[in-house]
């Protein structure tokens, strides 16, 4: 296994998924994140306001 760039579906960046990341991910069931670190902390963000 091996870092892959990933780009973010919300600003379009690229961002770096790292092998542990991948291997947490895999272990947890998760599929690859769609969003960069600081849009899935917005879009979190915008779903716990109330």
């Amino acid at each position: 296994m091996q870092d892959k760039t990933l780009i973010c579906k919300d600003c379009g960046k690229e961002f770096i998924f790292t092998v542990r990341e991948q291997e947490f991910y895999a272990e947890k069931g998760f599929t690859e994140p769609k969003r960069c670190y600081d849009c899935r902390k917005a879009a979190k963000s915008r779903n716990n306001k109330y």
